[in-house]
């Protein structure tokens, strides 16, 4: 009987442990191994050459500067959402997790449509100043497109967590004469730490990585994510953009790691 339980148990088990061996094991050594061909200094290339150097600055300073400003907004937009109830509430809150639904591509179309050439700002400054403003193809854009694609994350997190919070501490400190602002320092700040940890991690990691909306909108601001993209699709360095590719995941598990060790399992609510 124990025999035949765990012959049934190793054939349910491969063929999970085949997929993981083909499409994860396999890939990821490849990619490991990849840039020894080219020698090993290419596994450096991004702290040696001055464009991938500045590609990944670029990448970071981005990422932190969408995570801070999403979870600002996110956490306020959240706990408010949790702690206040109206009418149209439900609607409200499918409305701004609606960006949920599209991907990178689309919402750098919705940037490209506000901050184009042709899109709504340009077709105003043209008939206000004569001159058509554009800011979807920088800085800019980009920001404002991660900003949109990230805030639902954000505000579906902290308003599943503010939900859970324990209410007596807050009635305790009232009680007590804290002041609104006592209460969200020394209350709602530590109760929502690990989400704000967690979620932020999430946010980064996503940042660092997304594609889509870059590809759209990254023509004067070039982004880690493009730089992988152009090295193996325009210039066929497969050595290069595995290097480039070894070190965005690199620096994406160290801040996942990092919020995992600090503020538990970093996982979206």
């Amino acid at each position: 009987m124990k025999s035949r339980q765990h012959w049934l148990l190793l054939g349910c088990a491969a063929p999970a442990a085949a997929f993981f061996l083909m499409f994860w094991l396999l890939p990821v050594l490849r990619l490991m191994a990849l840039p020894a061909e080219k020698g090993w200094a290419t596994y450096f290339a991004v702290l040696t050459d001055g464009r991938y150097v500045q590609s990944m600055v670029n990448t970071v300073l981005l990422s932190l500067g969408v995570t801070l400003a999403t979870l600002i907004l996110g956490g306020a937009v959240g706990v408010y959402l949790a702690r206040r109830e109206f009418v149209g509430k439900r609607m409200l809150l499918s409305l701004l997790t609606l960006p949920l639904s599209f991907p990178g591509v689309i919402i750098g179309f919705f940037v490209i449509l506000l901050g184009g050439r042709q899109g709504l700002v340009a077709d105003l400054s043209d008939a206000l100043v004569g001159e058509r403003i554009t800011f979807a193809y920088g800085l800019l854009g980009l920001f404002l497109a991660y900003l949109y694609f990230s805030l639902p994350r954000a505000i579906a997190t902290y308003a599943a967590a503010a939900e859970s919070m324990n209410m007596q501490l807050e009635e305790a400190a009232r009680s007590l004469g804290a002041s609104r602002l006592r209460v969200v320092r020394d209350v709602w700040l530590p109760e929502l730490a690990p989400t704000t940890l967690a979620c932020g991690a999430i946010l980064f990691a996503t940042s660092m990585g997304a594609f889509g909306t870059a590809f759209t909108l990254a023509s004067k601001f070039e982004v880690i994510p493009i730089t992988i993209y152009n090295e193996f699709t325009n210039y066929a360095n497969f050595a290069l953009a595995a290097s480039l590719s070894i070190a965005l995941g690199v620096v994406t598990w160290l801040v996942l790691f990092v919020a995992r060790h600090f503020g538990g399992n970093p996982t979206v609510r």
